[in-house]
């Protein structure tokens, strides 16, 4: 009988003396199908606290480059303004004929060097090439010029053979005119064109940007349409004075045109996309603020979870030692 008492106390006691005393246990109050394996509670809400403190790293990055974009739209904005002012002349005299038809097209296309702001560029990208397929044609040739890397990523897949000239990192140093006109005088001798196309991002508003076509005709299409009697024949209205042909006349105002608004563009369109950098990292930011909710929500039932599953395992211990 001594013996069977012993192996009743034993067949009691068991649990506790085992290796693994509250997986015992927990087996006796849960089913085997609703157990985790030891270790999950504290595996997960580990796993948890390191989704939580990445979101929270994300969101401060991205909040801080919202105020760096702020920052350099409110340095950039001022100026595009400004700009302005400098190519309107030229449109009320030679006007802005998008519609003439030419053989040499060469589409300026001005995007980004750096990502992140929404789809700025992509809008540039797919007008470029609808304006290719528009001015397509069995006697016209379509060429590009591209200025960021953006563009170039996008258009070298299905368009390399018509690229003529790319122009990267022109946020490198803070914009000003004499290095745009570097530029645009590096397009004008290395392109042969009848219409420039000069595709850009117009800035409205932080939230807004309008895409825009500017077009700079040759002097030798400007002449013509002159001649012609279309929108530039009050052209000849005006009086030529000192020493210089119409042609030479022409050729000057087209270079200069063409750098004048190729510095309005470039303006306009690193407003558009400092303005379009700063709500995107806004709803990131927003969205990691969410995020961070949903996973503190999380983590505070995995944890009570668990603190209630050591509360019930403890107090079977118990009663099992008092029983």
């Amino acid at each position: 009988m001594a013996m069977a008492a012993l192996r009743r106390e034993g067949r009691r006691f068991a649990p506790l003396i085992s290796p693994h005393p509250m997986a015992a246990i927990r087996s006796s109050i849960v089913p085997a199908e609703e157990q985790a394996p030891l270790g999950v509670r504290s595996i997960s809400t580990q796993i948890v606290r390191n989704r939580m403190k990445s979101v929270k790293n994300i969101q401060k990055i991205t909040k801080a480059m919202k105020m760096v974009a702020a920052s350099k739209l409110r340095a950039i904005q001022a100026k595009a303004e400004n700009s302005r002012g400098l190519w309107q002349p030229f449109t009320a005299l030679l006007g802005d004929t998008p519609s003439v038809q030419v053989k040499k097209d060469v589409i300026v296309t001005i995007s980004s060097d750096k990502g992140l702001c929404g789809g700025i560029n992509s809008t540039s990208v797919k007008i470029s090439k609808a304006l290719n397929k528009l001015n397509s044609g069995p006697d016209k040739e379509t060429k590009y010029v591209i200025l960021g890397e953006k563009a170039k990523a996008q258009l070298i897949r299905d368009s390399k053979k018509d690229i003529v000239l790319v122009l990267t990192e022109l946020q490198k140093n803070p914009l000003n005119y004499t290095q745009v006109s570097v530029l645009a005088d590096d397009i004008l001798k290395n392109v042969e064109f009848d219409a420039l196309r000069i595709i850009f991002n117009k800035f409205q508003s932080v939230v807004a940007f309008l895409p825009t076509v500017s077009t700079v005709l040759s002097p030798e299409i400007v002449e013509r349409e002159a001649e012609s009697g279309g929108k530039l024949g009050e052209l000849d209205s005006y009086e030529i004075e000192g020493g210089e042909t119409k042609s030479e006349i022409l050729q000057n105002l087209a270079e200069f045109q063409f750098s004048c608004v190729m510095f309005n563009a470039v303006l306009e369109n690193a407003c558009s996309e400092q303005g379009a950098r700063m709500s995107a990292m806004d709803s990131s930011s927003r969205n990691a603020g969410d995020m961070l909710d949903r996973l503190t929500l999380t983590y505070n039932r995995t944890r009570q979870a668990s603190i209630t599953t050591e509360l019930i395992e403890i107090i079977s211990g118990a009663s099992a030692l008092e029983g």
